[in-house]
């Protein structure tokens, strides 16, 4: 099964303690039960017991310690943390959200060259304590450049942290916030702790959010705070490109929430159309809803096998190999707005009953639009992945196959990713590999848009003018990232032996995206009469195939009716 389902959990771990951490997490909800979920969810209650569970188990401190720094069977090891989000993601995404915070406020400490505070750091995740990661500010946002948080020195070599942060998750608990400022006298960038507890810690207020209601999301100052070298992370370059390569690592996570948030989602809406009757028939036996179903299932199962298969990269990663840098923000923008779309077409069909407070269905319209928000717009990302376009269509390189990666190892390279510049001379393999030998029409179709594409990126590129036009850039980087998209996908479904019917659901909605972005910047932008000629040819219709369709709808998603149901 492509799903995670929670009563039949199979998932295959290197060793017996992660996967008995991941069924006692599993344990976890469902004796805490559907209805206590949404009271708490409902009353915005602070999760002290899934924090005491956390402790108890040493989930954080098993997951999220590298090996050197906690017991011998800690390691930072993404195959499982992958895992850790999907569940969480699957139960609500306010207990994912207080560990996807933890993971960034980790990111500097880990990165950093402050040994004392990575021991420091370490014991108090196995005390139960959760972190925090003090980047954005109120009149910034993410914009780093201008933080008007300031380490003032006292000339003893000491200093006082003055400024704000805002939209910080954790603000109120966390046993360290990771800050970011500079220094005031020379404006050098700088990473350093706090501690929540100080009396120079002002938690100012939560932020209400709609969504993740039981989380914590602050408003915090510090008024003098004091810090000595003993609570400096890094300085200069190395701060700013710990900023940077932690929200590398933290972006990622984002996918894989919006993943077990839609299969939980899933589970729900299929059960309730199966079992309604309408007019004499069940609601599932209307010719749209089979549609809409399959459609989301498609996409859904997309969505799974290119972020798995990105953690085989991000793993895989070394000074020689970035290739990650393009399939994380991949992830953190596609499979976030692919998990919006997803349960879009669900709740077409769930309707009205999605929005009553008893299920699960009505976080997951809430939760759902957070995670392409977070950590860097969809337009930041999208920005990110045009500067790869060139390299990755017209210039490939040969790289040793990257495998499967579920072994029990460190991924010590993401702690020590080096600087942030120079992604536009990151080369990848020949996506066209990908695809041999995968017997689906939609993708001979697919393959034929690709040709399209590149033609207009060669006899119509784009000049000056429209390069510099944001709205135009994002229109070819979305027409650009179905590329490496199913490329992932493809790769994946050799891996996992994926059946035919289901990479062919997917190409005849990526085939129908295609056309529909291609349609979007020939009628929405400023073309020459040479790139309108060639932008419509990228514009084709997908292979309807009933066979196929009837197969998917009959073996993979009416088969899922009955399979979960979350204890009351």
């Amino acid at each position: 099964m492509l799903l995670f389902n929670p009563k039949k959990y199979n998932r295959h771990h290197a060793d017996e303690k992660t996967k008995n951490l991941m069924l006692k997490t599993i344990e976890f909800f469902e004796n805490k039960g559907l209805k206590k979920i949404k009271e708490d969810d409902q009353a915005a209650v602070w999760y002290d017991d899934f924090l005491e569970f956390i402790k108890k188990e040493q989930a954080f401190a098993t997951l999220l310690t590298p090996s050197g720094y906690g017991d011998p069977d800690s390691r930072w090891d993404m195959w499982r943390i992958e895992e850790f989000n999907e569940i969480l993601g699957f139960y609500g995404l306010c207990y994912w959200y207080t560990w996807q915070v933890t993971i960034l406020g980790l990111g500097p400490i880990w990165m950093g060259q402050n040994e004392e505070v990575k021991h420091k750091a370490a014991k108090l995740l196995k005390d139960g304590g959760i972190f925090g990661f003090g980047l954005s500010e109120k009149e910034h946002g993410a914009d780093i450049y201008s933080t008007d948080m300031m380490l003032y020195p006292k000339g003893d070599g000491t200093y006082l942290a003055r400024g704000d942060k805002y939209y910080i998750g954790n603000g109120n608990a966390a046993a360290l916030i990771s800050v970011f400022g500079k220094m005031a006298d020379t404006g050098e960038y700088v990473f350093f702790v706090v501690d929540t507890k100080h009396p120079n810690y002002e938690c100012v207020k939560k932020i209400s959010t709609s969504g993740v209601r039981q989380a914590y999301v602050a408003e915090f100052a510090l008024h003098d705070y004091p810090i000595t070298e003993a609570d400096i992370l890094s300085r200069g370059n190395h701060a700013w490109d710990s900023s940077l390569n932690t929200v590398n690592v933290g972006k990622y996570e984002l996918g894989w929430a919006s993943i077990g948030i839609c299969e939980h989602a899933f589970y729900e809406a299929i059960d309730h159309a199966a079992n309604r009757n309408l007019y004499n028939m069940y609601v599932t036996d209307f010719p749209h809803v089979k549609k809409i179903f399959t459609e989301a299932f498609a996409r859904l199962a997309a969505m799974k096998l290119f972020a798995l298969r990105a953690c085989d990269y991000m793993r895989s990663a070394n000074e020689n190999d970035r290739r990650y840098l393009l399939y994380n923000p991949i992830q953190k923008m596609k499979v976030t707005m692919e998990g919006e779309k997803v349960i879009g077409l669900l709740h077409e069909v769930i309707a009205a009953r999605g929005f009553e407070q008893e299920t699960y269905f009505e976080m997951a319209i809430r939760d759902i639009g957070m995670l392409p928000k977070l950590e860097g717009t969809t337009h930041v990302n999208m920005a990110l992945v045009v500067k790869f376009l060139q390299n990755f269509m017209f210039k490939p390189k040969d790289y040793p196959e990257v495998p499967r990666r579920d072994d029990a190892s460190n991924d010590s390279f993401l702690f020590n990713q080096g600087p942030t510049k120079g992604l536009g001379s990151i080369q990848f393999h020949d996506y066209r590999k990908a695809y041999e030998g995968i017997r689906s029409k939609n993708l001979e179709v697919f393959m034929e848009q690709i040709e399209a594409f590149k033609n207009f990126l060669v006899k119509g590129t784009p000049d000056e003018k429209q390069t510099k036009n944001i709205d135009y850039m994002l229109t070819v980087g979305e027409l650009f990232t179905l590329i490496p998209y199913t490329q992932l996908i493809c790769e994946n479904k050799k891996i996992y032996n994926v059946e035919d019917e289901i990479i062919d659901e997917i190409f005849k909605f990526i085939v129908s995206d295609f056309s529909a972005y291609a349609t979007r910047l020939y009628t929405g932008q400023k073309n020459t009469d040479k790139q309108n000629e060639l932008i419509l040819k990228m514009i084709k219709k997908p292979v309807l195939d009933d066979e196929n369709f009837n197969k998917v709808w009959k073996d993979h998603v009416y088969a899922l009716k009955g399979q979960y149901t979350m204890n009351e």
